[in-house]
């Protein structure tokens, strides 16, 4: 553990930056275990992430998370990326290790795993296909995490073929790129379906996938989280399929994070879901 005479500091670097609600969450924590420390929000310019990534030991940051447009941009610059971000191709968290190198990682694919497990504990890894909507970043992370977890087959479906035969060539194992046209019938037999796209956010439009051939027993899942329940969420609820709501997937990386920063693994307590979901 940190020295209790140092004022622990980490943050959240992206442009822009001051909608994150990430100070929330981890500045929670610090008021919990009675620690003086504080998590601040960096607006950072494309132009100047080496610069500040560069001062994190210098002013004595334990680390950061990097959030758009920064995920891709931080690979070239941290010391060592670990085999979670290389694989996902993309950095969301920074560590200032003891000799002032940094190390960047991706907590993504365990934030989204540890809260599919904590909202719906019955699900099993292995019991059968995975689709899973949207080719990009949060995508990749979705996939490595299900792969990790064991999942047999992973249909990705996308607009764009091309973007989900590159995340099946680059992550291996069980991944399907399919045609958005047969995004209905992939849905058959799967025991999870999971949203990785923007759309259902707010300010964007729902997404266009049709419920009919999801068996009753399958999961229905999104990465976002505003708002808490996305039309593709409440049309999966009406016809009776369990749901897991994105907010989760945010909270539970800071544990990750704090144990590479700090030494310690905070909670994900109902309070703390339900001071950030008033923030929403």
């Amino acid at each position: 553990m940190t020295a209790p005479d140092r004022f622990l500091l980490a943050g959240v670097m992206g442009w822009p930056v001051m909608h994150s609600r990430s100070p929330l969450i981890h500045n929670h924590w610090f008021a919990k275990h009675q620690l003086a420390g504080t998590y601040v929000p960096l607006a950072i310019r494309p132009d100047g992430l080496a610069a500040a990534l560069r001062a994190l030991p210098a002013l004595g940051f334990a680390g950061c998370n990097v959030t758009i447009p920064h995920k891709q941009a931080a690979m070239d610059i941290v010391d060592e990326v670990h085999e979670s971000a290389r694989a996902i191709g993309a950095i969301s968290c920074i560590t200032v290790r003891p000799d002032g190198t940094l190390l960047g990682s991706n907590n993504d694919a365990f934030g989204f795993i540890r809260n599919l497990r904590q909202q719906q504990p019955g699900w099993r890894a292995d019991s059968g296909p995975v689709v899973v909507i949207g080719a990009g970043g949060g995508s990749r992370a979705v996939c490595y995490g299900l792969l990790q977890q064991g999942v047999p087959e992973i249909r990705l479906v996308n607009r764009t073929p091309g973007r989900a035969e590159a995340v099946a060539l680059a992550l291996g194992g069980g991944i399907r790129a399919v045609a958005w046209a047969d995004r209905e019938a992939a849905l058959d037999g799967a025991v999870l379906v999971v949203n990785t796209t923007s759309q259902g956010m707010v300010g964007q439009g729902d997404l266009d996938l049709p419920l009919g051939r999801l068996p009753a027993t399958a999961i229905a899942a999104d990465i976002v989280y505003i708002p808490l329940e996305t039309s593709f969420l409440a049309a999966a609820r009406a016809r009776g399929n369990a749901t897991v709501s994105g907010l989760g997937m945010l909270l539970h990386q800071g544990p990750l994070a704090w144990k590479l920063w700090f030494g310690i693994e905070p909670e994900v307590t109902a309070e703390l879901q339900a001071l950030v979901e008033r923030s929403l």
